[in-house]
This record gives C-alpha cells, structure tokens and sequence, in this order.
C-alpha cells in the first residue's frame, strides 16, 4: 500500500522572498503557485508554511503562518505540525514541477527512513523525506545536500533531468526553464505579461 505523504512547503512572503532572482513579487507568487499545484496531487495534506498569509487566496492546500523568522524556522514549525507519520519537506522553488517527477521520488523514498533530492548544481537540496516525521533533521541552506547526507539522509536515484531538481535561485535558472518550455502555467503567465 502506498505510503500517505504530508508534503510541509515553506515560502516566504513574495515581497520579501527570492531576492537573489531580482523578478518581483508577482513571479515569486507565481513561482510557489505552480510548486504547490504541481505537488498536491501528490500529498495526503499539503501544507504550506509562510510568514504572512496574505497572498495565499486560491492556493491548494493549508496555510500554516510561522511564528519564527528565517527557513529554518518554517521547515521545523511545518514538520510539527505535519506529525509523527510520513513528512516530506519540499521547497517553494520549483516552478518546473512536474507531478510525476514528486510522485516517482516519494514513491523511491517509501524504501528509506530518511532520503533526499540534491539540486541540479549537486550542493543544494529541493526535497527530504522521513517516514517518520519526528526523525527529521533538516539542515537547508548553502550546501545543504552535504549536511543533509551527514545526517543520514539517503540520495535518491533520480534522473539529472527530473524537475525536482531544478530549483529557481536566480534569473538565469528562470531563464533556462523556461528556455526548455518546462515553466508552470502561473509563471508562464506572468513572464508574458
């Protein structure tokens, strides 16, 4: 029997997040918007987890705000409040999602305790799943796919291509995605505009 995933999704308010892609609050709502639409078919609960809620009108799943500052602090509140049972951490910053690219790593990672997806550069991570929630030891930020390894987390064997791994830090990874016609239909929307 498949295993249920709660999938904990933090994104910082678009006017204070992505700073380093330099594209505005409207691209950075897009962004977690096609991240989230792309996820849910995947997650048993879907939360997402912000520091403001303000922006988050017609996104699926629940909003959780953070009462803590930083990534940090939404990935544990969010871990928390997903319980004891299967708790995948995913980042907003996928706006290439496919669904069947989640679906195909929580099915791989149904076979680890701890696992995870490293990012196209191989330094980063864009997902850590536990099997059990409470086991998590997350550990995001610059160079956060080693730390992660360190802690037990087990690298799943996915595809370079899978969009998974191509988070958006900078206008250039925008600008490669959407180069290869892998954008989400929100950010497609919005660069056209």
């Amino acid at each position: 029997m498949p295993v249920s995933w709660t999938l904990v999704v933090p994104v910082r308010h678009p006017e204070r997040g992505k700073s380093r892609l330099g594209a505005g609050a409207a691209v950075a709502r897009a962004i977690a918007a096609d991240t989230l639409v792309a996820a849910a078919p995947c997650a048993a609960r879907l939360l997402l987890v912000t520091d403001a809620d303000d922006w988050t009108s017609g996104l699926p799943g629940e909003v959780l705000l953070q009462r803590g500052g930083g990534l940090g602090a939404a990935v544990a509140e969010g871990i928390v409040a997903a319980g004891a049972g299967p708790v995948a951490v995913l980042l907003g910053d996928l706006p290439g999602l496919r669904t069947a690219d989640l679906a195909a790593a929580l099915a791989g990672a149904e076979a680890h305790p701890l696992a995870r997806v490293p990012d196209h550069e191989g330094t980063g991570t864009t997902l850590i799943a536990a099997l059990r929630g409470t086991e998590h030891r997350p550990a995001f930020g610059a160079g956060s796919n080693a730390r992660h390894a360190a802690a037990g987390y087990v690298e799943l064997a996915l595809p370079a291509s899978s969009t998974l791994r191509r988070d958006v830090d900078t206008a250039a990874d925008l600008a490669a995605l959407a180069a290869e016609g892998l954008l989400g239909a929100a950010t497609r929307a919005v660069l056209a505009t």
